[in-house]
């Protein structure tokens, strides 16, 4: 049997400051490395030892990662990364206050851009201060301008399916160090949550979600690792 844990980084600037993050790299606050130390110190705690980890290009999944390992005392293991583990690309609403937005556009169509299964926000505009096809992380390789749920799901599959769910079905002990979305679509494909629902699926920062898988990689138990701070969990 393996083990999963997923980990949502902890809380970034642009979190605190409510803006749309996406793919714009900030860093995590003083809070949001101490939600990485204290998720460490939970798997810890749990005695959970990792055999590979895995994180996106963006550094405040990466500082997560690794604030989470040393706490855990495996500081050693050395993370991969790849941007196709990314935060979901938000488009043109990078970089805008949330409130802001919903105060110009409503409420509705804010919420129809944040939280519906296939339906993404404008796209990015070419040559603004957020484009990211000049940026180094990505040389070579063919970024989106926007995307919904569906479509970071699209690009996340891939990689889960050609690096991660091998080494699972080896038996290994994984972690990945990423962002809420990123992370609801690896949620989705283990537990074949109907798009209807996965939308209502929240994955708090900080807090490790331990997944035991059969040999099908197949859940056979889950629970976050803070209980207090635990969400719903889609059913096995």
């Amino acid at each position: 049997m393996s083990k999963l844990v997923l980990l949502r980084h902890g809380q970034s600037q642009w979190n605190l400051d409510n803006r749309f993050t996406g793919w714009v790299d900030v860093d995590l606050t003083a809070e949001g490395e101490a939600q990485a130390k204290r998720g460490g110190a939970l798997l810890k705690a749990a005695g959970v030892h990792f055999d590979r980890a895995y994180t996106s290009v963006l550094r405040r999944a990466i500082r997560t990662g690794q604030m989470a390992l040393a706490a855990a005392g495996q500081g050693e293991l050395m993370l991969v990364k790849d941007w196709r583990l990314n935060e979901r690309h938000y488009g043109g609403l990078t970089g805008l206050n949330k409130a802001e937005t919903a105060a110009k556009h409503g409420d509705e169509q804010v919420r129809v851009w944040r939280r519906s299964y296939d339906i993404p926000p404008p796209p990015l505009p070419r040559g603004g201060e957020f484009d990211f096809h000049a940026d180094p992380l990505y040389a070579g390789s063919d970024i989106p301008d926007t995307e919904s749920l569906k479509t970071t799901l699209d690009r996340v599959r891939p990689y889960w399916e050609a690096e991660i769910a091998p080494r699972l079905k080896l038996g290994e002990t994984v972690l990945v160090a990423a962002h809420g979305n990123s992370l609801r679509a690896i949620v989705k494909l283990l537990f074949a949550v109907p798009d209807a629902e996965i939308v209502d699926v929240e994955i708090p920062t900080g807090n490790p979600l331990l997944i035991e898988l059969d040999e099908g990689l197949k859940p056979v138990s889950a629970r976050y690792l803070d209980a207090d701070r635990a969400t719903a969990l889609p059913a096995i």
